[in-house]
């Protein structure tokens, strides 16, 4: 690991659940992979940038790098959706928003967006990555990776340091990530709009999301009026309790129990079944944090296969009878 950085909590519409993002975690097999490499702005075919603007106050620009062996973005200031569609004979007409994490300080690209956005394609159904707007980052990416050096107890932050966000806040995240929510809303909106053109059904679309992207998938679901998603998949997200809705859609979790990131902590998932809604949960005994699609030597790899399973006894690997 080279950063460890620390992130404002996850809330559904009453219940904030703390969230301590390190990004990005990797087993050590990927040590020699490390270091944080700059890299030009990779081309990135059809995409649609979204209608939500640029970001607020944003100074520092869009930047690349690569670590792991995968791409990440960084400074994210305006939003866009790539669609990755399946073969017009293979589509189901289902389709998925994909939200890669990285703490909303930067986005997983590769990992958790195109790889998942390609698998999904050749299921079948339709998939569009989601780069939605971050938090804004040192420029440098040196200054970026390195840990923050230590405070002596009682000493203030130098003058324009951001606020560290809180281990626990209380208050709706739908607020606290007010231009991510809207950068999904736009995403569904899109995608609904051009159905016709893509081959997609509009009362089909669901979303899934990684680390923060599931954090930014559950709150899609259970606060935004106009995304209605009709599945959620949250891949190692926060997983505390929230009050589930009447009209909750079906939920696909799944998280190793060696995650450094969060506890034994599943009223998510038990307050979905009491509320008589249907939910999978996926707990792998290994897999850290951030597995995503990367090959590793543990049962975690195969949570893209079971989410597939899931999909097809839901209906979405075929066409709507």
């Amino acid at each position: 690991m080279t950063t460890t950085q620390r992130l404002a909590c996850i809330a559904s519409k009453l219940t904030c659940v703390a969230l301590i993002t390190v990004f990005p975690f990797i087993q050590p097999a990927m040590a020699q992979n490390d270091k944080m490499v700059a890299i030009p702005i990779p081309t990135q075919p059809d995409v649609i940038e979204l209608s939500t603007g640029p970001l607020p106050g944003a100074t520092a620009t869009e930047s690349w790098h690569k670590q792991y062996g995968s791409m990440f973005a960084r400074n994210v200031t305006v939003a866009t959706l790539r669609p990755f569609l399946p073969d017009p004979a293979k589509a189901t007409g289902a389709a998925v928003i994909v939200a890669p994490g990285g703490g909303f300080r930067t986005l997983s690209m590769e990992n958790e967006g195109w790889q998942v956005a390609r698998a999904l394609a050749a299921k079948g159904v339709a998939a569009f990555v989601l780069k939605y707007r971050l938090n804004q980052t040192p420029a440098d990416l040196e200054e970026f990776a390195r840990p923050p050096a230590p405070r002596p107890t009682g000493t203030p932050p130098p003058a324009g340091t951001p606020a560290a966000p809180p281990r626990t806040v209380g208050g709706d995240m739908a607020s606290r990530i007010a231009p991510q929510l809207a950068d999904a809303n736009a995403a569904f909106a899109l995608v609904r709009a051009n159905a016709a053109k893509w081959h997609v059904d509009p009362d089909r679309i669901g979303m899934i999301g990684f680390s923060a992207g599931a954090a930014l998938t559950m709150t899609t679901g259970l606060n935004s009026k106009e995304a209605k998603p009709a599945f959620l998949g949250n891949i190692y997200g926060p997983l505390g309790a929230v009050e589930v809705p009447a009209d909750a859609p079906p939920l696909f979790a799944a998280i190793a129990a060696d995650d450094p990131l969060f506890g034994f902590n599943v009223g998510l998932i038990e307050n979905w079944r009491k509320a008589k809604r249907p939910v999978e949960f996926h707990y792998y005994e290994q897999g850290g944090h951030g597995f995503g699609m990367y090959p590793k030597e543990t049962t975690s790899t195969g949570w893209f296969d079971a989410f597939s399973s899931w999909l097809k006894m839901h209906g979405y690997l075929k066409p709507k009878a």
